[in-house]
């Protein structure tokens, strides 16, 4: 996903495309992400501000069909912000200490 380039390298030079240093991972299939219905609507909507409504971005998310890889996605990487997968980030952080637990 997130790579070096150097211009100045040949491109079938295998130092062209390196990763940075191992600090992002590349991540498996992403192509959820294509389906995901909150990449057709306002994004303001899925990061409200602080006391702000989550109910516009949750009705989204409750029609949406990736939903399950949606939330996956954001436990796997700790997203702090936004509705992901119909949770708020409280709800993701109950959601994320019940799994540990084994009751989710």
């Amino acid at each position: 996903m997130w790579r070096v380039v150097d211009d100045s390298a040949d491109e079938s030079d295998d130092r062209v495309a390196n990763p940075l240093w191992g600090l992002f991972k590349p991540d498996a299939d992403l192509s959820w992400q294509h389906e995901a219905l909150c990449a057709q609507t306002d994004p303001e909507a899925f990061f409200p501000d602080k006391g702000g409504s989550t109910r516009e971005a949750k009705k989204v998310c409750a029609r949406c069909e990736v939903r399950e890889q949606c939330l996956q996605w954001a436990v796997d990487h700790d997203e702090r912000f936004g509705i992901w997968g119909g949770m708020s980030e409280r709800e993701r952080r109950r959601y994320k200490k019940e799994r540990s637990r084994g009751q989710v």
